[in-house]
């Protein structure tokens, strides 16, 4: 029976030390990756990419990237006017805003916000600090020749960045801005799954990524129904810029949540 005993425990021992130490490994890892995988803010005073903004007004920014295309922006403007949507935020690439200068005159005399969606559509963490550089200041000087005004938002392509990109938007007065909520639009899941996952994750606060390429192609049909059913539980529609202007940005620091889950399962489920 005592033999049985120690064996038993013995194997529960084994067995916690190998959980303990796969997770001390996973710690490692995700301390090592956090050049990559983290939001840079609060304490140590280094420039944030802005997310969502803590606030309990019933306030939401819709927010639309255009790359590419001329199909899909003009029948997004037409429901954002149909519906008396006043406020939205647009962030346009430099060489899409150059061939379409009689749209980006009409998303600003519609009254909406733009800010710079960047130059090359790459990867800018994969980009020296030389060409981060050239990158942001080159949409810059574009964007504000066609529109008639400087730009301060960025929402970097793919929303890959790393600290340096942080610290060279911010020396160049830009706020990098992500997202809450990911329509995940791009993807042409079908009308019904953009309103629900849209309309079920908003909250106050909130900034939506939606897109008005051509790449997309039932945004314009699930538009009119996010917007009325936002409405009808209370929220206002507010740019990217009065969204930030409700509260100090400075939130704690964030991680790739889909990174850690993977190594935390990779360790053992801890």
């Amino acid at each position: 029976m005592n033999s049985y005993f120690y064996v038993l425990n013995g194997r529960k021992i084994k067995k916690f030390l190998i959980v303990f130490a796969a997770a001390i490994f996973t710690l490692g890892i995700i301390y090592v990756e956090t050049e990559n995988v983290s939001v840079f803010s609060e304490g140590g005073g280094s420039p944030s990419a802005v997310y969502s903004v803590p606030t309990e007004k019933k306030i939401i920014a819709l927010t639309f990237d255009i790359s590419w295309g001329d199909k899909r922006t003009e029948p997004i403007l037409k429901v954002l006017e149909d519906k008396k949507v006043q406020k939205a935020t647009f962030f346009l690439s430099a060489p899409w805003s150059k061939t379409h200068p009689d749209m980006v005159t009409k998303i600003k005399e519609s009254g909406f916000e733009i800010g710079s969606h960047g130059y090359k559509h790459v990867n800018y963490s994969s980009l020296t600090e030389e060409e981060i550089q050239k990158q942001i200041t080159t949409a810059h000087s574009i964007l504000t020749d066609v529109s008639g005004k400087e730009p301060n938002l960025l929402r970097l392509p793919n929303g890959d960045f790393d600290k340096r990109v942080l610290r060279i938007a911010d020396n160049l007065k830009y706020q990098v801005v992500q997202w809450d909520t990911d329509s995940l639009d791009w993807k042409n899941p079908g009308v019904d799954q953009i309103v629900n996952r849209v309309v079920s994750k908003a909250h106050p606060g909130d900034i939506v990524l939606l897109h008005a390429s051509d790449s997309v192609k039932q945004t314009h049909e699930a538009l009119p129904i996010i917007i009325d059913q936002l409405r009808q539980k209370g929220y206002e529609f507010v740019t990217v810029s009065e969204l930030i202007n409700q509260s100090n940005v400075k939130g704690t620091e964030v991680r790739d949540q889909a990174f850690i889950d993977q190594h935390i399962e990779d360790a053992g489920g801890l």
